[in-house]
C-alpha cells in the first residue's frame, strides 16, 4: 500500500487512469444497477418536475464517490446479495438532496460546470424536489429490514442537517476555530463518507473491529476531501473545475483563511472584520487576502492537515484484510490530497 506519512502525494498524472476510474471499472456492474435504482426512483407520476429537477443534476456528470464506496466496501468484505444497491442508492440520493438544499442557502448559480436547478427552476422546486429525494432515501434503507443500517443512515442525514446549520453561525464568525471548523466539516461533509463505508461492512455481517475500521477510513477520507475542497477555492484552476474565490466572495470562513485570521496583526484582522464578518468587499480584496494567505503561509499548512487526515485513512484500511480493493481506496485517499500538488 502506498504512504503519505512521508509527506508525498501521488502526482495526478502518475497512471493513466485515477483511483476512482479504476474503482469504478471494478464495480461497472454494480453502479450500472444504481444508476438504474436511482432512475425508477425518482420518477414521479403525479410531479413531472420532480425527475426534470433531479435528472438535471444526477446526469450532470458527478463520479458518484459515495455510493461507490459502499458497493466497494460490501464488495470487499465479501457481500454477495443485493441490498448494497439499494443503500448506495440511498446514500446518492441523501447527497443530492443536500446539493439541491445548498444551492438555494448559497444562492449559487453553477455547479459542476452547469447552472444550478434553482437558478433553471426556482428555489422552491429546489427544496421540495431535494425533500423527496430525503423521502425516497428513507424508503430505500428501510428495504434491506437491518436496523442497524437504517440507524446508521439515517443518523448521517440528522448530522448533515447539523452540520449545515452550525455552519451558518460559523462561516462569517472570527471567532471560528479549527475546532468549529473541524465539527462543520464532519457533520456536513464526512458523516456521509463514513455511513457510506460503515454500511458495506454492516451488510457483509463483518465484526466490530472491521466495521469501526471502515467508518474511521471514511470518516478521515470525508474530511481530506473537504479540506481540499476547500483549499481549491484559493488554488483552484480551470483543470479542478472550481472558480478562484468563490468561498471568500460568499463570506466562508474556511481553513485556510482561519489559519490566516489566527495569525493576524491588528491591520488584518480588520481587513478580515470587514471582508468576511460584514461581507463588505471592495475590488482588489481577492488578491489581498490571498496574499495574506501566502505570508502566513496557510495554505500550505492546510494542505498537511488534509494530508494528515488522507494518512488516517490509509491507516484505518490497515486493519481491514488485503483486497485489491482495500488497495484501491487507499490510493484514493493520495488522489483526494494530490489536487492540491
Amino acid at each position: 500500500m502506498s504512504s503519505l506519512r512521508d509527506g508525498s502525494v501521488m502526482s495526478l498524472d502518475q497512471s493513466t487512469s485515477k483511483p476512482h476510474e479504476r474503482l469504478a471499472d471494478w464495480l461497472a456492474g454494480d453502479l450500472a444497477a444504481v444508476g438504474d435504482l436511482i432512475r425508477a426512483r425518482m420518477a414521479s407520476r403525479h410531479a413531472p418536475r420532480i425527475p426534470e429537477v433531479t435528472a438535471h443534476l444526477v446526469d450532470a456528470g458527478g463520479k458518484r464517490l459515495r455510493p461507490m464506496l459502499t458497493l466497494a466496501c460490501a464488495r470487499m468484505c465479501g457481500y454477495a446479495g443485493g441490498d448494497h444497491i439499494k443503500l448506495a442508492a440511498t446514500v446518492e440520493f441523501i447527497h443530492t438532496a443536500t446539493l439541491l438544499h445548498d444551492d438555494v442557502v448559497d444562492e449559487s448559480a453553477q455547479r459542476r460546470g452547469r447552472p444550478t436547478a434553482n437558478l433553471l427552476w426556482d428555489n422552491k422546486s429546489s427544496v421540495l424536489v431535494g425533500d423527496y429525494l430525503f423521502a425516497r432515501a428513507f424508503q430505500l434503507m428501510v428495504e434491506p429490514g437491518d436496523l442497524r443500517v437504517l440507524d446508521i443512515l439515517s443518523n448521517a442525514a440528522a448530522t448533515i442537517a447539523e452540520g449545515e446549520v452550525l455552519q451558518l453561525s460559523a462561516a462569517q464568525n472570527l471567532a471560528t476555530d479549527e475546532g468549529i471548523y473541524l465539527q462543520v466539516i464532519r457533520g456536513k461533509t464526512a458523516a456521509l463518507f463514513s455511513a457510506a463505508t460503515q454500511v458495506g461492512g454492516v451488510i457483509a455481517k463483518r465484526d466490530e473491529a472491521q466495521v469501526q475500521a471502515l467508518w474511521d477510513y471514511g470518516d478521515a477520507l470525508g474530511v481530506a476531501f473537504q479540506m481540499v475542497d476547500d483549499l481549491l477555492d484559493y488554488w483552484g484552476s480551470d483543470a479542478t473545475g472550481k472558480n478562484r474565490g468563490d468561498d471568500f466572495r460568499e463570506c466562508k470562513l474556511t481553513l485556510p483563511l482561519i489559519k490566516a485570521v489566527a495569525q493576524a496583526d491588528d491591520q488584518e484582522r480588520a481587513f478580515w472584520r470587514r471582508t468576511i464578518e460584514k461581507g463588505r468587499q471592495e475590488e482588489g480584496d481577492l488578491e489581498h487576502a490571498l496574499e495574506l494567505l501566502a505570508r502566513h503561509g496557510a495554505l500550505e499548512a492546510a494542505r498537511e492537515d488534509a494530508l494528515a487526515w488522507a494518512g488516517k485513512a490509509q491507516e484505518a484500511l490497515t486493519r481491514l484484510p488485503a483486497h485489491e480493493i482495500r488497495d484501491m481506496l487507499d490510493e484514493l485517499a493520495g488522489y483526494v490530497v494530490a489536487r492540491v500538488s
